[in-house]
């Protein structure tokens, strides 16, 4: 469908008119089905839905997967039945839990559909009628009220006190004056296109009449659909180095196995011989638990997250957090409260500072709070607002502005309750804000006088004011007092305060009241309030500078608002640069590349600036947390490595496009997800070390025992129970091992980093001591018992030294005392998998299923030392072997 690209912001009425061939009167009907059809249907429109059988089947589409799957068909042909269902099994327990998750992740575009009002009033013929909002055309003219959604993209014409919440936007909740009157420059970024309306805002104050210029997908929110739509899922960092793990460890298998083959071959075996020795070699050193055991410890770390108040979407985002290197932060509700608060007052002479965050009214002046001029300016605060304040359950919450809200907020902290208040001073006229006059007055009756309370903007209600009170007297403001007090309000805007003036005067006579009355006031004071940080900000922030992980603010506000809260929580330091969209938009992708590591703020910034910003960090090979709650957050959080949604604030839109959704939105949970991130990482990291570890040991013992022609040490239903029953409880115990210490202290991985580099000295060494003990036991049995026992014996040592080993592979350093008793459910484990042993070992109906015999005592005895001695020796090697980690 045809797309208007006009900037229609910086024409006139007339030119809009025009071009799109329309007047104040509306489009004729006759004209509307042509449109439609030039234009399309004015809604957001889907890619369409995957059938659930290719997602099914695209859960397959995965190296490790892939190599399991070969190692089941193998074994089906070799007719090891057990072997090969029970990988199957894995494989398809698997590939359920992968469609669940993304069946639940693709509906970001149903969302944003349901954003879209579905009835809107527009002017055809010159008549007003009521249409469904999907039959609007550029062209047709609509009719704005308080509480209507903006049903499509329009240029003003007409606007009356008119304020839209554009946060689903530009992700700021302050609502945004709109003034039909004014002409933009054609570079101007949405955020400040102040003549136009787009699709999905809410009116929340005064009206308007616009012209429609673009609908359905070429209207903003719908070129955002598009953005979300284009925007390819990537493999998150875990799925990228578990696929490298499989790729390294399928060549390692198949090199083995090719020279067993060759050098078995070679030997005097037959070709046929060789060949099933060599694939039996192969399944039995494939880790045939590995995908359960992550997808299970990613779902513990979930559940454990959840409590946190931070709720996974995607199971393999939760190891992203433990990698992020850049965390890229939206600032209104996540670093600070989004409660507006009166934070300091200006009163005559003197600067007051008021305690207490957010919309309840707890905090204390720096002053007395019964002073005159205090008590005038809340007073003169609570009258003069349209705002209420509420407390539901002990939650003060504000129904209305958020600036007029912290008022109230100020006023009851000094002793004064708004609805008293006009209950006993009744409004009688009221002269309302717009945004010529900057400024709101309310006519209240006190006994026999009438008064005006006025409050605006410093610089223009100045000029409305010949008097000032100072000390409870009222003094001439002189060009001096002026001077003063606009240094002061300048000093509150550098802080980030945004910041009202407040007057008053005493009328006489009671009548039709309008702007005029709006002179000769007397100057009451300054309220200087801003959205302030949240409490714990500052120190998550500092968490994160020493865990490695660099923190950005991305904000549709100011670079003076942003600059000051980022000095003010500590995210901004000597050298930090800030930029705007403008700035971004000025530079190549090159210069861009190279200064985005030095910028700590992001301000006035749009959609695709969000997108670049993320796309550029990624060039610089960095894992990206990218927060946000609007509409126009979904394009970049879909980009990111993992994409965190607002609970509270946040748009359906943006949930449903992210990896994880804050329940609280706050930072601080950011900060608490990433340490459970690392903690959940490195358990992988552990029980891969530890899994590989008993692999490589029965590789090279069958691969010895074909080359000696030695019987099989193991049969491979031996090799299948250590493997998924003995093996995989501790392996499981090892996915909820605490933290350990100093994992908010160390850089996150680097991204490029192979697991399978840092994880092979560990596990070679510990298979290759296994492998000598196994084979000396193999040895010593098979001369003194027979075949079975031999084989029950190197069953039961393989065992015993894995139980022994899965301790030593829960820390990188050397074991402490601590480390054996910080994990109850690995103790249990531990247990379990020495009674399920004993079971197959001493069950009598059991010992032909799984080829064992019962063993003497003295034959434990000599196991359990040898599996003991042989963790000993990992353990005294473990320096040599960090030495070697080191350089990978």
């Amino acid at each position: 469908m045809m797309e208007i690209v006009e900037p229609w912001h910086s024409l006139n009425s007339k030119k809009v008119f025009e071009k799109l061939h329309t007047s104040e009167n509306g489009l004729k009907n006759s004209q509307i089905p042509y449109r439609l059809k030039k234009y399309g249907v004015n809604e957001i429109k889907g890619k369409g839905g995957k059938n659930v059988l290719v997602m099914f089947f695209e859960q397959f589409a995965n190296l490790m997967i892939i190599i399991l799957l070969l190692a089941a068909t193998v074994s089906f042909l070799m007719h090891e039945w057990i072997d090969a269902t029970m990988i199957v099994i894995i494989v398809i327990l698997n590939a359920f839990m992968g469609l669940f998750q993304e069946y639940k992740a693709e509906k970001s575009i149903e969302a944003l559909k349901k954003m879209i009002n579905p009835k809107a009033v527009v002017f055809r013929e010159g008549r007003e009628e009521e249409i469904l909002a999907k039959e609007l055309v550029p062209g047709d003219i609509v009719l704005l009220e308080t509480g209507v959604r903006v049903p499509a993209d329009v240029r003003l014409i007409k606007s009356t006190n008119l304020k839209v919440d554009e946060s689903m936007l530009t992700g700021e909740s302050t609502p945004v004056e709109k003034r039909a009157d004014k002409i933009l420059d054609r570079e101007t970024p949405i955020s400040e296109r102040f003549n136009c309306c787009f699709m999905s805002s809410v009116v929340t104050y005064g009206s308007g009449l616009g012209v429609v210029v673009n609908t359905g997908m070429n209207a903003e929110i719908g070129r955002i659909a598009k953005m979300v739509q284009e925007s390819k899922p990537e493999k998150t960092p875990l799925e990228k180095r578990l696929d490298n793990l499989s790729l390294k460890l399928a060549g390692i298998i198949i090199l083995i196995t090719l020279i067993i083959f060759v050098l078995d071959f070679l030997a005097g075996h037959s070709l046929l011989q060789s060949f099933l020795i060599a694939v039996s070699l192969a399944v039995s050193a494939i880790p045939e638990g590995l995908p359960a055991v992550v997808t299970l410890t990613l779902a513990l770390g979930v559940q454990r997250m959840a409590k946190k108040k931070a709720i996974v979407r995607k199971l393999s985002a939760v190891q992203t957090l433990g990698s992020t290197t850049v965390i890229c932060t939206d600032k209104t509700g996540t670093l600070t409260q989004n409660q507006m608060t009166v934070q300091k007052i200006f009163l005559g002479k003197e600067v007051v500072n008021v305690s207490g965050i957010g919309f309840a009214p707890e905090g204390r002046f720096s002053v007395n709070k019964k002073t005159k001029d205090l008590q005038l300016l809340l007073k003169a605060g609570a009258l003069c607002n349209n705002a209420y304040l509420s407390n539901e359950n002990n939650e003060w919450n504000i129904i209305g502005d958020p600036t007029e809200g912290s008022l109230l907020t100020l006023s009851l902290k000094g002793g004064l309750d708004a609805t008293v208040l006009k209950k006993k001073f009744p409004r009688f006229g009221e002269v309302s804000f717009d945004s010529k006059r900057k400024m709101m007055s309310v006519i209240v009756e006190e006994g026999e006088d009438m008064v005006v309370y006025t409050k605006g903007a410093p610089d223009i209600l100045l000029k409305k004011c010949d008097k000032a009170m100072v000390n409870g007297r009222q003094v001439k403001l002189t060009n001096k007092r002026k001077k003063e007090i606009l240094r002061v309000n300048e000093e509150f805007g550098n802080s980030a305060l945004r910041v009202l003036a407040i007057a008053y005067k005493k009328v006489k006579k009671k009548g039709e009241y309008d702007e005029s009355i709006e002179k000769n006031l007397v100057f009451i004071g300054l309220a200087g309030m801003m959205d302030p940080p949240r409490e714990e900000v500052t120190e998550a922030i500092a968490q994160c500078k020493e865990a490695g992980v660099k923190v950005v603010m991305v904000t549709g506000d100011h670079r003076i608002t942003a600059t000051a809260i980022a000095k003010k929580i500590g995210l901004f330091s000597e050298g930090s640069l800030v930029v705007d969209g403008s700035q971004i938009d000025g530079m190549t992708d090159e210069d861009f590349e190279k200064m985005i590591e030095n910028i700590t703020v992001f301000a006035r910034v749009s959609p695709e600036h969000k997108v670049r910003i993320v796309e550029t960090f990624k060039k610089k090979d960095h894992v990206i947390a990218m927060t946000g709650d609007g509409v126009n957050d979904a394009p970049a959080l879909k980009k990111a490595d993992i994409g965190i949604a607002m609970g509270v604030t946040g748009t359906d839109v943006a949930k449903e496009a992210s990896d994880m959704i804050l329940l609280d939105d706050n930072f601080a949970t950011i900060v608490k997800s990433i340490k459970e991130g690392r903690t959940i990482f490195d358990n992988i990291k552990k029980f891969i070390r530890y899994m590989l570890s008993a692999n490589f040991d029965e590789l090279a013992l069958i691969a010895t025992a074909a080359l000696l022609r030695f019987p099989l040490p193991m049969i491979p239903i031996q090799i299948l129970w250590n493997n998924l029953v003995s093996d995989g409880l501790p392996a499981l115990a090892l996915g909820v091992d605490p933290p350990e210490r100093g994992v908010m202290k160390k850089p996150p991985e680097k991204p490029k980093a192979k697991i399978i580099n840092k994880l092979l000295p560990f596990s070679i060494f510990a298979g290759l001591i296994a492998f000598i003990f196994s084979l000396a036991l193999f040895v010593y049995a098979l001369t003194n018992y027979g075949l079975v026992i031999a084989q029950t014996t190197v069953f039961a040592f393989t065992l015993m030294f894995e139980m022994f080993l899965v301790f030593s592979a829960k820390t990188e350093k050397r074991l402490g005392v601590k480390d054996f008793f910080n994990n109850k459910t690995l103790l249990l484990a531990v247990a379990s998998s020495i009674i399920l042993e004993l079971v197959v070992i001493y069950t009598p109906f059991l010992q032909p299923f799984f080829g064992t015999a019962a063993l003497p005592a003295m034959d434990w005895l000599m196991i359990c030392v040898a599996g003991l001695t042989g963790v000993l020796l990992v353990e005294g090697f473990k320096p040599v072997l960090n030495k070697i980690t080191s350089k990978f």
